[in-house]
């Protein structure tokens, strides 16, 4: 799952600040989510667990295994590429959430734009300052944007419209750095051979569309589009029902874009991986790579399939056949008791 809150108790936004750069997932790890187990149950093995998307530049992301039962740092992903959360559009400038949300800048879209500028320049400064040798006074937030201008840290950006997505890419090639991935993305469809030249992948929502004004044009052959257009392509969840049903999700894109079977599982398996460097590790089956399983009762694009059996690593965390069994143990257990 490219984009997941999973292991968090949902305060992911840190919205008292327009920057929030410093600001880190990994510090934050709800082991005992439920939802952790839910999603095993579903066939999910791994997620990006992503800062909230308040802020035009937010917080640091976690990418984590669903290690059911392991403490927060034993699920952390070792290795895995750092990423961060950028976002364009309503939730950031959040001029049109009612009368209490007008005081914090910016409040267009035009200052976003500017929030990228202004702090891209600050960064670039900051990088040079250190690189210098000379005394400098620490600053997490600029450390983490100028991680992003050597390269080392990876964008994940909440985007919807059109001209943002456009906009943002250009601000990115002026500044010397490239836009990892694009996610929701529901205006991917008229920009994908911007997308494609540039170099940024989509990380889309399946089918969602109407779900309020900014969205007005999205469509459901979004993913098969940006696909065609040469875009590696995503299908996340960004919720935590979806995120045990990515099975279905990714069939969709046989529904709407009549994309080859093959393919359309790539989009919550091996693209994902891609989306996060990880495909050396992750999201096929290969002698090397990580043995993240999943054993299905029928074709996984089926809307009939169940996930029997999850590994992780090779380590078995989720067995339908034995839940079914605790399950009725623990029933007649509650009825002797009562």
């Amino acid at each position: 799952d490219a984009h997941a809150h999973v292991a968090t108790d949902g305060g992911i936004n840190e919205s008292g600040q327009t920057i929030s750069a410093e600001t880190r997932i990994e510090d934050f790890i709800d082991s005992n989510d439920m939802s952790v187990f839910r999603q095993l149950a579903g066939g999910l093995t791994t997620a990006h667990v992503l800062h909230g998307s308040a802020n035009v530049i937010g917080g640091q992301n976690q990418v984590i295994k669903l290690r059911w039962s392991a403490g927060p740092e034993e699920m952390k992903f070792e290795g895995a590429p750092p990423t961060i959360k950028f976002a364009l559009g309503e939730n950031p400038k959040q001029s049109n959430w009612g009368d209490r949300m007008v005081t914090r800048y910016p409040q267009t879209r035009m200052g976003v734009e500017q929030v990228y500028e202004d702090h891209f320049t600050r960064a670039a400064e900051y990088s040079e300052k250190v690189q210098s040798g000379k005394p400098y006074r620490t600053d997490l937030e600029l450390e983490a944007l100028a991680q992003i201008l050597d390269g080392y840290r990876q964008i994940t950006c909440h985007s919807y419209q059109q001209g943002e997505i456009n906009m943002l890419m250009k601000v990115a090639e002026r500044h010397g750095f490239r836009i990892n991935t694009y996610t929701h993305i529901r205006e991917g469809y008229k920009v994908a051979h911007k997308m494609a030249k540039h170099g940024a992948g989509g990380s889309s929502f399946s089918d969602w569309w109407a779900y309020k004004y900014e969205v007005i044009d999205a469509i459901p052959y979004n993913g098969a589009i940006m696909h065609r257009e040469g875009v590696t392509v995503a299908f996340n969840s960004d919720d935590r029902e979806m995120a045990r049903r990515l099975n279905q999700e990714a069939a969709k894109a046989i529904q709407y874009g009549d994309i080859p079977e093959e393919e359309a599982w790539k989009f919550v398996t091996l693209n994902p991986a891609k989306l996060l460097h990880l495909d050396n590790r992750m999201g096929s089956l290969k002698a090397g790579k990580d043995a993240d399983v999943v054993i299905w009762s029928d074709n996984p694009l089926s809307i009939y399939a169940k996930a029997e059996k999850t590994w992780v690593e090779g380590v078995r965390y989720y067995d339908r056949e034995l839940e079914n069994q605790k399950q009725a143990e623990i029933l007649a257990e509650r009825e002797r008791i009562t």
